[in-house]
């Protein structure tokens, strides 16, 4: 049995996280009026649907037999994962948001 290496995951709706440069580039766009805060976001949000709708797809694939319990359970690892990052971000958001509400005048 093969085992197959997994491909690396592309963080491109992450507005250039994880890439070398990436807060000099984030502030570039922001200067110029590209990709903002918002932009970002959605896009989170829609990888997020993505993986929860490439998970489906597999388990559905798999419970039909035409695919492999490893894809269908690593497709449910990386939806899942999302979820908590997203989740995450939401949290420090809803934090940062409180701090400022809570700051003197």
């Amino acid at each position: 049995m093969a085992v197959d290496a997994i491909p690396p995951m592309s963080t491109g709706s992450l507005g250039g996280v994880g890439k070398t440069g990436g807060t000099a580039r984030a502030a570039a766009t922001a200067a110029s009026g590209g990709d903002g805060f918002g932009d970002a976001l959605a896009g989170l949000l829609a990888s997020v649907d993505e993986s929860a709708g490439a998970a489906n797809t597999a388990v559905a694939n798999m419970v039909q037999g035409t695919g492999d319990v490893h894809e269908a359970m690593i497709a449910l690892q990386r939806a899942e994962t999302t979820l908590q990052l997203t989740v995450q971000i939401r949290n420090k958001l809803v934090q940062a948001y409180q701090d400022v509400m809570r700051m003197p005048i």
